[in-house]
């Protein structure tokens, strides 16, 4: 099923916990002291920035944590480019796994996350090139929409927009910040959004951190380019250019501590940085915390600085605060009325006093040893809350003006609603059994409620999506359950209830999976294929139990995903088909002259009791295989088996376009012709990323010499050894154990995989006697590394310069300086034909 046109996505919503166990952070007194400081203040602020890592991570934590902003983060790409320390996985993929870091850091922040559609394509000089790529008004828009479902007060950005940003993916990000900061409010620009129900938001202020490093003598080095430019940053909000260093018009103090959190928010901000393992190693090898960007304290001792770029409001540097100038109380809601005179907006500012001081009362009253004690005074806040919202709504004020007022109303509601849940120690947990929700199925799910300080009434407890009010977001058909949840009493103080679910999946249940996808990977940008997901990380778990409960007259709800403790760890529930197939490696060559070949595919079911069925393949005109088709017999959930073809291709030429061979199993009526994978590591929450079920080839003319006994050390993403048996040699793997003691004479060639001595101790253990290896005669090849092989490694002296050159334009040609040397003669002659049709980075680090 496909939507032509979706409605923006509620930025302000209740919704339910995805994680078992909340950080200590958002547990008991220090949950709630955080809680009211967001109540008594209307701030709010967005940052750009371009990749996962790239966030200053202590203004987010200042903002949100010690300031009580509600703060959203808009980062462009889930960088589907970078490195992988962690494991195998890359491009889209390594996508996934950095989007659950950066959640998992988020949770440190207290941020809401937010992506636009397009892909970190790898490293770019310019924001000229990032942008081309993207495409400007593609990526413009997701920004514009961001910004109208959040509707912050003030916009910033890690990256000023130029040559300081040092990377043109970072250097886009800080354009595109004071262009949305332009465009936001303007009624002209895409204004399909504002007829799918989203309204033009216009903030009041931006700004970009000032690159103070950055100016020297020699101006600005751009090291992108590696050259040096005038000491000048562009100003896009003005279009006009900022000569010399950019004035600093407030430094944000992240490095200050909060009383009630026992902590400095730069220190919160570390924690949640060391999510990002797959690119930094903070073991200290190959990579540092704050390495990036980003990172905490960047600004010392005084604080992060910050130039103002533009503002709509009226403030005097050197300010104290971001949102100098901005009314930020509660009472400053009436603003949005744009008519401070009127009865109607008279009565609006005196409600919204009296909310105000039910919060003031509830400051007054906190106790961190009696949390609870706050609970009344919010109870009557959350209800004069709850009136007003129902009066705005039938009140005479102008359309744009009552969306606006609603949306800070429906911000207070949802903030009151969870201080009240911590203030009284609510609990609610939601398991299933299962290891997966399979269409088609039946699951049990156990929820169950704890009462805290205070009694409360139970209303109902219920399934439904993960965003409160919503069904399942994954099935067309509606998901049922055979028993209702308990329904109206009283839960005592510090008891518990539980309810207990039978729930039918629909046979026509959405998979979760990513909303997005691309054809290829030289493609700059996903297609969305599930547009009621736009900008948000990722598609919505798809079950979740939900208390609601009424306490001192009030109505409150709090929800927690179903988890799954199949695995052994809390994770959430996904739903999966209920049959997987795939074939691995995916891409290979036929030497020619073509003779047939092996191909193995995997067929795996998540179905109760199994599946039984077949499969076959789907060839090229003329190929055949042997067996035209295998049946399969697999006896339980997570079982798994291989079925072998052998595959006769006509004969080929090295012209020959590409081929694809694709899978097919048949069972219970269904086909299936794409199989997932979990990506993760120990400790992340798990993604599941889909590929269709393909083998693609293409005949190429390459002789191997005879007789290669190669031995190989596996790296990091290391897939080099299967490509190399798929030419025919001869690969021994050598465990990274048998290095101090193996026969190494025994191999004519020894390779060492990719980031071998990051992640493989016993390479940088015996490098010495590797190298003693080459020393009689041996030839040893050595992949990609990173920094970690700056450190002698080598037969003779070197360096790798920092980052070492990137080459970053496929068009660059390839210039064969010493052709006849026999690397690139014998057994093929190597030419510059050879290397067309390269995607993404020709090479890096050199």
């Amino acid at each position: 099923m496909m939507w032509a046109q979706a409605p923006p996505p509620r930025a302000v919503s209740l919704r339910a916990s995805t994680v078992a166990q909340q950080l200590p952070l958002d547990q008991g007194a220090k949950a709630v002291w955080q809680s009211l400081q967001k109540l008594h203040t209307r701030a709010s602020l967005i940052m750009f920035t371009a990749h996962p890592d790239d966030e200053d991570s202590g203004l987010l934590v200042y903002e949100s944590r010690g300031q009580g902003a509600r703060v959203a983060l808009l980062t462009l790409n889930r960088g589907e480019g970078g490195q992988n320390l962690k494991t195998g996985d890359f491009y889209d993929a390594l996508g996934l796994i950095r989007t659950q870091e950066l959640l998992a850091a988020d949770r440190y922040y207290g941020v809401q996350q937010f992506f636009t559609r397009v892909i970190d394509f790898g490293f770019s000089k310019t924001e000229q090139e990032t942008l081309a790529q993207w495409g400007h008004q593609r990526v413009l828009a997701d920004a514009v929409r961001v910004v109208r479902m959040t509707r912050p007060l003030v916009v910033t950005s890690v990256f000023v927009g130029g040559p300081s940003d040092g990377h043109g993916n970072h250097a886009a990000a800080g354009e595109l910040a004071q262009e949305a900061y332009n465009d936001a409010g303007d009624p002209k620009m895409f204004p399909d959004q504002i007829k799918a129900g989203l309204l033009p938001w216009t903030p009041l202020k931006v700004y970009a951190r000032v690159p103070v490093n950055a100016f020297t003598a020699r101006g600005i080095y751009d090291s992108a380019s590696q050259v040096y430019t005038p000491n000048r940053i562009f100003d896009y909000v003005h279009q006009s250019w900022i000569d010399g260093q950019p004035s600093i018009t407030v430094r944000i103090p992240s490095n200050s501590a909060d009383a009630q959190l026992d902590t400095t928010f730069n220190a919160i901000a570390s924690q949640g940085r060391e999510q990002h393992r797959s690119q930094f190693n903070f073991s200290g090898r190959g990579g540092a915390p704050g390495r990036g960007r980003g990172g905490p304290g960047r600004g010392g001792a005084s604080g992060t600085p910050y130039h103002l770029y533009a503002e709509r409001v009226t403030s005097t540097a050197p300010e104290t605060s971001m949102f100098d100038g901005i009314d930020t109380s509660l009472m400053g809601i009436a603003d949005l009325a744009n008519a401070p005179q009127s009865a109607e907006s008279q009565a609006l500012r005196s409600a919204l006093a009296a909310i105000n001081g039910d919060v003031e009362t509830a400051i007054h009253d906190f106790s961190a040893a009696s949390p609870d004690r706050v609970a009344p005074p919010l109870a009557q806040g959350l209800a004069a809350t709850n009136a007003l919202i129902a009066q705005v709504d039938a009140g005479h004020f102008t359309p744009e003006a009552k969306y606006n007022i609603l949306h800070e109303l429906k911000v207070k509601q949802t903030q009151f609603n969870d201080a009240i849940v911590e203030a009284l120690g609510l609990g609610l947990s939601a398991t299933t059994p299962a290891a997966d929700a399979v269409p088609g199925q039946r699951l049990t799910v156990t929820a169950k409620l704890t009462a805290g300080a205070e009694p409360v009434q139970i209303d109902t407890i219920d399934l439904a999506g993960a965003s409160a009010g919503t069904a399942p977001d994954t099935g067309a058909a509606p998901w049922t359950t055979a028993a209702a949840g308990h329904r109206t009493s009283t839960l005592a103080a510090g008891a518990s209830r539980t309810a207990a679910f039978q729930v039918s999946v629909p046979a026509d249940a959405h998979l979760t999976r990513p909303y997005f996808s691309r054809t290829g990977t030289e493609q700059p940008y996903y297609n969305i294929t599930d547009p009621r997901f736009l900008n948000l990380p990722q598609m919505p778990y798809p079950l979740a139990a939900w208390a609601h409960l009424t306490y001192r007259g009030v109505p409150l709800e709090f929800g927690q995903v179903v988890q799954t403790a199949a695995a052994g760890a809390s994770e959430p529930l996904n739903v999966t088909p209920a049959i997987s197939v795939s074939i691995d490696p995916k891409i290979g060559i036929m030497p020619l002259p073509a003779k047939p070949f092996a191909l193995t595919v995997s067929v795996e079911t998540n179905r109760d009791g199994g599946a039984t069925g077949s499969v076959r393949l789907r060839l090229p005109s003329g190929w055949t295989a042997t067996p035209a088709s295998s049946r399969f017999s697999l006896s339980r959930p997570g079982a798994s088996v291989p079925v072998n073809f052998e595959v006769t291709p006509t004969a080929a030429s090295s012209t020959s376009p590409q081929f694809t061979i694709t899978a097919v199993a048949s069972a219970n009526g269904h086909s299936y012709a794409e199989g997932y994978r979990t990506v993760a590591y120990t400790g992340l929450v798990p993604s599941n990323y889909y590929t269709a079920a393909t083998y693609r080839t293409r005949g190429v003319n390459v002789q191997v010499a005879s007789g290669l006994n190669i031995g190989y050390v596996a790296g990091s993403g290391d897939a080099v050894n299967d490509s190399l048996a798929n030419l025919g040699v001869t690969v021994h793997t050598i465990a990274p154990a048998d290095l101090a003691t193996a026969n190494l004479a025994a191999y004519n060639v020894i390779v060492l995989g990719i980031r071998t001595y990051d992640v493989v101790p016993a390479v940088r253990d015996n490098n010495a006697r590797l190298l003693d290896y080459v020393r009689n005669g041996g030839v040893l090849i050595v992949q990609y590394q990173s920094s970690a092989f700056d450190r002698g490694f080598g037969p003779f002296p070197y360096t790798l310069g920092g980052n070492g050159a990137t080459v970053v334009d496929e068009k660059s040609a390839v210039d064969i300086l010493a052709p006849a040397n026999p690397v690139l003669s014998w057994p093929n002659k190597i030419t510059a034909a050879d290397f067309q049709g390269w995607i993404e980075e020709r090479g890096h680090g050199f």
